[in-house]
């Protein structure tokens, strides 16, 4: 597999750059989550690149390499309520920011995957496509997949019958057949229009 090495660090020089990256801006239920990460120029890691393009278990690997080598890197989440009340994107921008400054070490500089930034006191800048062309972005992305789908599976021990563990709340036809025969959790995104069209249909 080809590493993420299409971005130009020439005009970065003595930047601190952390790379940030988010999951589950889709699926009907669970958290969104986004991840920060510094990586140690002393100790590179091989094969990163765009979660996505990882299999499951070169996912889980990956996040166990970045979470020992990287000089820091940080795990935040909203929660589907805050989904709800933000709507995605603002709530998107707000797990960024919590992973940014959950840092313990300060970037001067954080490349962020997409083309808007959060509101942070650190410079921010934005990369379409970052989490394919930026390692920094490539490993922010693992670790939020990888602690997103994670939690999902701990969901699963908890709501069975929803099958989370297999479609990790995503719109599937799965995960919609066990929607309307269980009804909605407390962790699915009323705002979502699959959800809201049980929940007007489950009102006399």
């Amino acid at each position: 597999m080809k590493a993420a090495t299409l971005f130009d660090y020439a005009g970065y020089a003595g930047e601190v750059i952390c790379g940030v990256d988010e999951a589950g801006r889709g699926p009907l239920a669970g958290p969104v989550f986004a991840a920060a990460v510094i990586l140690d120029p002393a100790k590179p890691i091989a094969g990163l690149r765009d979660s996505k393009k990882l299999s499951p278990a070169r996912r889980d690997e990956l996040a166990l390499i970045i979470q020992r080598d990287a000089l820091a890197w940080s795990i935040a989440q909203c929660s589907a309520a805050e989904i709800d009340a933000l709507n995605i994107l603002q709530a998107t921008m707000l797990a960024m920011r919590r992973a940014i400054e959950g840092l313990s070490v300060v970037p001067t500089l954080a490349l962020i995957d997409g083309n808007r930034c959060p509101v942070t006191t650190v410079r921010t800048e934005a990369i379409v496509k970052g989490d394919d062309k930026v390692i920094e972005i490539s490993a922010a992305s693992i670790l939020a997949k990888t602690a997103r789908d994670a939690l999902l599976v701990e969901m699963h021990t908890r709501y069975p019958q929803y099958a989370f563990d297999q479609h990790k709340g995503y719109p599937t036809a799965l995960h919609l057949a066990r929607l309307r025969e269980h009804g909605i959790t407390p962790e699915h995104r009323r705002s979502y229009a699959p959800v809201r069209e049980l929940l007007n249909e489950a009102t006399p």
